[in-house]
């Protein structure tokens, strides 16, 4: 079987995902995506005639994000009109599966150069979101369609689950806090060093006027003692009413588990960031490579996805860790590197301690609690971010998963490499 090549991966600066306060809140996603797009291309020396397809994550699809953003954004960025372009939602995990299909694509010998990536700008969402209420149409959970699913599956918002999470496993309000503040410090490190160059490109608008070099949501002069002075972000949503019987989303948790009294840990410096952002990863084969004068970064040895309990929807990347390590004939120890997202702290400590790992190999140039977590992008963000990680520490393999809402989790292995296998 061919092997799939990372040959470069490129994102966005995240932009704080608020209107009228984020740099790129004002900016079409579509744009976003093309700016990524033609990074790639412009990089690679691409001839885009000869794409056999974009593969895109977009989790929100919905206004600006609808209308397969994979096709509009090549189209937008210049392609040639060969290059098509397919749109996937896996909620937060989309990003590693575009990833994941675009190397299956060319694993299988389907297909010889691919682009995966994605974008999402969470201050459109979050102003759609506010539109359809004031409209008084309601978000899909507290819809009567999703009634009967929700007494058989539980699905709870899921800074509620990762509340029940830290309950259910004994974790501290303080071992949640070191995880955000650990983030915050290794990001303004990375962010000093540089280590994210490589790979960011800045945003300019259609004129050329740049809108965004560099990262805008980090607070490198975050304390401990300020995270223990925030107030816990989840405990009034928790007994929000989702239904016209008055079933609160600290109810639906008790469906599954009617004897959890949920504590409340989580709050806005140990959660993941609300940003926008977009990051394209180009996979390719060694013939193809050969061919246009491209040298590979990285090998993606094995990927997998993995579904766990729907109502605490978070537990699911370290099941996806071991079957993506026993895919891939690997150990834990074998593993030089690990990106776990942090939708929140319980998610990175969680998997931290099950897994027993040391956090000096885990999330070393910060996380979303952090930098951000622009759902539908970060896993390629995240793939990119272990590329360049293991090239400059010099180390071989890396581990990149995430949750899902849902309760999934997919799960890619890279290696990097300097020349082809095949």
């Amino acid at each position: 079987m061919p092997h799939a090549y990372i040959i470069d991966a490129v994102r966005t600066p995240r932009g704080i995902g608020k209107q009228g306060k984020g740099a790129l809140a004002h900016m079409h996603p579509q744009h976003l995506a093309a700016t990524v797009l033609s990074a790639i291309r412009d990089r690679n020396g691409l001839d885009t005639s000869t794409v056999d397809d974009i593969i895109w994550s977009v989790s929100t699809q919905d206004g600006a994000q609808a209308g397969d953003l994979g096709r509009m954004a090549a189209l937008d960025a210049g392609y040639d009109l060969k290059a098509s372009g397919t749109t996937l939602d896996r909620f937060c995990g989309g990003g590693i599966t575009s990833v994941a299909l675009a190397a299956a694509q060319v694993m299988s010998g389907m297909e010889d150069c691919v682009i995966a990536g994605g974008t999402e700008m969470m201050s459109l969402t979050a102003q759609m979101t506010r539109e359809k209420m004031a409209a008084g149409m309601k978000p899909p959970m507290m819809g009567s369609h999703n009634a009967r699913l929700q007494e058989v599956h539980p699905q709870s918002h899921q800074g509620v689950c990762g509340d029940a999470i830290a309950t259910m496993e004994g974790f501290t309000r303080e071992e949640l806090d070191e995880v955000g503040h650990r983030s915050q410090q290794r990001a303004a490190a990375a962010i000093a060093e540089g280590r994210f160059a490589k790979s960011v490109v800045p945003v300019t608008d259609e004129a050329g006027t740049l809108v965004l070099e560099r990262e805008e949501y980090p607070r490198p002069e975050t304390t401990k003692e300020g995270l223990a002075a925030l107030e816990p972000a989840f405990a009034k949503i928790a007994d929000m009413p989702v239904d016209q019987q008055g079933t609160t989303f600290r109810g639906l948790v008790n469906r599954k588990f009617p004897e959890l009294e949920i504590e409340h840990f989580h709050h806005a410096g140990n959660s993941s960031g609300v940003v926008d952002g977009a990051a394209a990863v180009l996979v390719t084969s060694a013939d193809y490579g050969r061919k246009h004068g491209l040298t590979p970064r990285a090998r993606v040895v094995a990927t997998a996805n993995i579904g766990d309990c729907p109502t605490l929807m978070l537990n699911a990347p370290v099941p996806a860790a071991k079957k993506v390590l026993e895919k891939a004939g690997l150990t834990k120890d074998d593993i030089d590197l690990w990106e776990i997202n942090e939708a929140f702290a319980v998610v990175a400590a969680k998997f931290v301690r099950d897994l027993d790992l040391d956090w000096d190999k885990v999330n070393v140039n910060g996380g979303s609690i952090a930098l951000g977590h622009p759902i539908g992008a970060t896993g390629s963000i995240l793939i990119g971010t272990i590329v360049d990680e293991l090239e400059r520490q010099q180390k071989r393999y890396g581990l990149v998963t995430m949750c899902a809402a849902g309760g999934m989790a997919p799960a890619i292995i890279v290696e990097r490499v300097t020349d082809w296998a095949d």
